[in-house]
């Protein structure tokens, strides 16, 4: 069964079970319209858990905001049906202006009692404060259950995955560098990652925002740092076929290519390898300089490919360098002799 499949039956079994149970607590305490618990709890339940707790609040603050306007609409305007259309249009301007549309339907339904009795007694306003507290009590208690664990080790096996395809990338560029006869076109799988990796941002959010603990975004952080490493990429396969003949330091490049594609890990801090990179510019630079115009282009594209290696490398230093040590030990399990092999 697919992530999505079995998010979807998660979603359906919390709010039909929380929704019942709702209902069940309304008609244990007495109140009156108890099956608008449930409606509630339905309506309440969103799909990650800061949400659920976010418009839990909206919902309370706007609850004394509709038992005031209800007590001055409805016993004030004779006509029902224009006082009740007063109040939406009043309730929507400031639900939206506020940015809680979301509460408005649940307002809605409150009102909507109100106005079948005009009964604004002590009795009847505590029977819809009860409603609205049981159903985002259990709408909050419901949302507590989520497939965290599962998720965190997805998050994983796509952080391999985008490490072990960009690995193949680079293999391929190099193999390109080498001999440009070699068919190996990485443009594909390189757009192909890209849009995995977007989809991976939208899942590390998700996760984060399904968590109560105190939580720094590190995968959305990690994947963002590979997107814009495939942006990188996507300039540096452009200018390695801009080469019309291949000169001799297109080999030396490839091999620091196949080189540097080996600790392309999340764990490692490229301090080694931009070190060694930039040995390569100079030694390039002190190589006999081209006699025509043809090799004067093709090695000038070279150090636009050296220049893109190395910005692909500061994305990650600058990702590493910005995690704390409490980051560093919680993700990395890192310890400080094990930092300063990898430095």
């Amino acid at each position: 069964m697919e992530r999505k499949e079995k998010q979807l039956i998660l979603r359906a079994t919390k709010i039909a079970l929380g929704s019942s149970f709702a209902i069940f607590l309304a008609h244990t305490l007495r109140l009156d319209h108890e099956i608008s618990a449930g409606t509630i709890t339905l309506l309440t339940i969103v799909s990650t858990k800061w949400e659920t707790v976010k418009l839990c609040a909206y919902r309370l603050l706007t609850m004394l905001f509709t038992i005031g306007m209800t007590w001055l609409f409805f016993l004030h305007i004779r006509n029902e049906w224009i006082a009740y259309g007063a109040f939406i249009f009043l309730l929507v301007i400031v639900s939206e202006r506020l940015g809680w549309g979301a509460t408005i339907s649940v307002n809605a339904v409150i009102a909507a009692h109100f106005l079948s009795g005009l009964d604004f007694s002590l009795h009847t306003v505590r029977n819809e404060i009860l409603l609205v507290l049981i159903g985002i009590g259990v709408a909050v208690a419901a949302n507590l259950f989520h497939d965290n664990g599962n998720q965190k080790k997805e998050l994983i096996r796509h952080m391999r995955y985008v490490e072990e395809q960009m690995r193949r990338i680079l293999e391929k560029m190099a193999d390109y560098l080498s001999d440009p006869g070699k068919k190996g076109e990485a443009w594909k799988e390189l757009a192909d990652l890209e849009g995995k990796i977007r989809q991976y941002v939208l899942d590390a959010c998700a996760y984060q925002n399904n968590t109560f603990a105190s939580h720094p975004g590190y995968y959305i952080d990690y994947f963002e740092m590979r997107l814009q490493q495939c942006s990188v990429l996507h300039n540096l396969h452009d200018e390695m076929h801009k080469i019309r003949r291949m000169p001799l330091q297109a080999k030396i490049v490839a091999d620091y290519i196949r080189y540097m594609k080996n600790y392309v890990r999340e764990t490692q801090i490229p301090t080694e390898q931009i070190a060694r990179l930039k040995e390569l510019i100079e030694t390039m630079g002190n190589m006999q300089p081209p006699q025509t115009r043809e090799d004067f282009e093709s090695r000038a594209i070279l150090y636009h490919i050296l220049m893109d290696l190395e910005e692909f490398l500061h994305y990650k230093r600058r990702f590493a360098k910005g995690l704390d040590e409490r980051q560093k030990k919680r993700y990395w399990k890192e310890t400080p002799q094990k930092r300063a092999g990898q430095q």
